[in-house]
């Protein structure tokens, strides 16, 4: 294939925006904003699971609580009914004696329930404070979640914003090359990363190795309008006065 030198030479440039292409493609899947947002969801997930266990341990209290209370309501009704029974003085004597020895056992009953109550509400309060730890945390590990994605946002909008520079840059720079040139060194970029490199004291800037007398030699019988390849890494050398021919 031939190619005028000068146009060879652009190939360079086209190689540069194809470069930076590259690397911001690169940017783009390495944001560090991903790796945060990946530790920040299983920061999430973990936090979310201890929310709804004690979630589950104030409810339980709750249940609990309710129970006594219904308890303690039922135990009160009996105990009203029976001094009801008793100040009204009717009866035989063993009955209301009877009576006399129920409240008593509905009193210490009563007594029990409440201390129980008691405990239940100051381990609920124990309860609730574990929970409103947790939510806390997770308010805080979602607003860091909200400024990350922001972040990445940003960091996404500015890499398209230079893709589209680049890439607005390349397509005028493509359609003034020849079509067969730019074909073999795109071909030869999708396999390698690199279409073209300078040739620069005889050592090829593709694959960084030095080219053997008889590569130089050969090139150096090429027309200046031969397009050569290394014969290493088969791509593209550019030369100019550097090349050390």
């Amino acid at each position: 294939m031939k190619a005028d030198p000068q146009v060879q030479r652009r190939l360079l440039d086209l190689q540069a925006i194809d470069t930076a292409l590259a690397q911001l493609a690169h940017r783009r899947r390495s944001l560090p904003e991903r790796t945060e947002l990946e530790a920040l969801a299983r920061e999430l997930s973990a936090l979310e699971d201890e929310r709804v266990r004690a979630q589950v341990a104030v409810d339980d209290l709750d249940r609990d609580i309710a129970r006594l209370e219904r308890d303690v309501d039922q135990v009160r009704a009996r105990k009203t009914k029976d001094e009801d029974r008793l100040a009204a003085g009717t009866g035989p004597a063993r009955e209301l004696e009877a009576l006399q020895h129920e409240l008593a056992s509905l009193n210490r009953r009563q007594s029990d329930l409440e201390d129980a109550e008691l405990e239940l509400m100051e381990q609920r309060e124990t309860a609730q404070a574990v929970l409103d730890g947790v939510e806390q945390r997770l308010t805080e590990v979602r607003e860091r979640r909200a400024a990350t994605e922001q972040r990445r946002d940003d960091n996404l909008a500015e890499i398209g914003r230079e893709e589209e520079f680049k890439r607005s840059a390349r397509q005028p720079l493509a359609n003034d090359l020849p079509a067969d040139l730019v074909q073999l060194y795109d071909r030869i970029r999708a396999d390698t990363g690199l279409g073209a490199a300078l040739l620069t004291a005889g050592r090829c800037g593709g694959c960084r190795l030095d080219l053997s007398g008889a590569d130089l030699a050969r090139i150096r019988k090429a027309d200046p309008d031969d397009v050569v390849r290394c014969e290493d890494c088969r791509r593209i050398m550019v030369r100019t006065n550097e090349s050390g021919l």
